[in-house]
């Protein structure tokens, strides 16, 4: 009787030894997913990819006349997200040496060897597939297109021109100016002088938003051979001017959605404004020519642009 009791107690305690191994094991699984989860989330570049879509959710609504396909609408978002998220994974791969380089970036799953090239690789590809699969299907062909000439001006000419040459931000601005554009194309099916106009405000604005983020990064960029300030001496006053004159710009682009019929005078006022303080803020880095001065411009950047697309989009409703 004993014994008995003594081989069932060893049971169950084995039993219970393998039910928690298999329960340890379970969670390790589970970790592990959620960890290689994260790391194909920040090859997407979430929030930048997500400030795309909003882009070209931007142009899409402003070009609508009242009604919307919900249907091509949802497709193109998603479309939209999967082909920047796709563009965003093989910048990373194809700058996988230089983020090693830069303390912003060398924590990325590519640098640190979370994810191999091969996976970011096939992420990259099923991204670019399914997103072009929607957009044709559910969206229009043209859209379709732009989009994938998009993603091969940022990832194949953009991201190696880096390292060789200041007008690689030149280059870069015409893929971060399409989303709007690729919006009204999406809903109207051709490209218009309204979508033009879009393109035009977007393209404008990425050099003093641009160049705020280099001059600010420039110490970081260097490590990594990146000269992408539009004077060779770097963060000085040609840069500051160079700065100050493409904002500049943005006053009478901003007031052209209005001259055209796009919009209202109400958001033309708002633009006008917002490109004003926008301006000042050059004014000041232009002066100081400071990391400061850079850094206040580099905000009035990211705010610039939402209030001013926002404000056409009320103004249409």
């Amino acid at each position: 009787m004993t014994n008995n009791f003594e081989n069932s107690s060893l049971e169950n305690q084995s039993f219970h030894n393998s039910t928690h191994s298999s329960a340890h094991q379970s969670t390790l699984s589970v970790n592990s997913l959620a960890l290689k989860a994260r790391q194909y989330q920040i090859l997407l570049k979430f929030r930048l990819t997500a400030l795309v879509v909003f882009s070209g959710v931007f142009g899409y609504l402003l070009a609508s006349k009242g009604t919307i396909n919900w249907a091509s609408f949802i497709a193109f978002m998603i479309g939209s997200f999967l082909i920047t998220g796709a563009a965003n994974t093989i910048n990373q791969i194809i700058e996988k040496e230089t983020d090693k380089l830069m303390k912003r970036t060398a924590n990325r799953p590519l640098p640190t060897e979370r994810l191999s090239i091969s996976e970011a690789t096939t992420f990259a590809i099923l991204l670019a597939l399914v997103g072009t699969v929607l957009m044709v299907s559910f969206v229009n062909v043209l859209a379709a297109c732009l989009s994938l000439f998009s993603l091969i001006l940022y990832a194949f000419v953009y991201t190696p021109l880096k390292p060789k040459t200041p007008f690689a931000v030149l280059v870069g601005a015409f893929p971060g100016a399409l989303p709007p554009l690729i919006g009204w194309v999406a809903m109207t099916g051709n490209v218009s002088i309204e979508a033009m106009i879009l393109f035009a405000i977007q393209f404008v604005w990425q050099f003093p938003h641009f160049w705020a983020i280099a001059w600010v990064a420039n110490d970081e960029y260097a490590k990594a051979g990146f000269k992408l300030l539009p004077s060779e001496g770097g963060r000085n006053f040609n840069s500051a001017f160079q700065i100050m004159i493409y904002t500049m710009f943005l006053i009478p682009l901003g007031i052209l959605p209005a001259r055209f019929g796009m919009v209202g005078i109400s958001s033309a006022i708002v633009a006008t404004i917002c490109g004003i303080l926008f301006l000042f803020q050059t004014f000041y880095l232009l002066k100081e020519g400071t990391n400061k001065a850079a850094l206040r411009l580099m905000f009035g950047s990211f705010f610039y642009l939402p209030i001013v697309q926002i404000a056409y989009l009320i103004d249409k409703l």
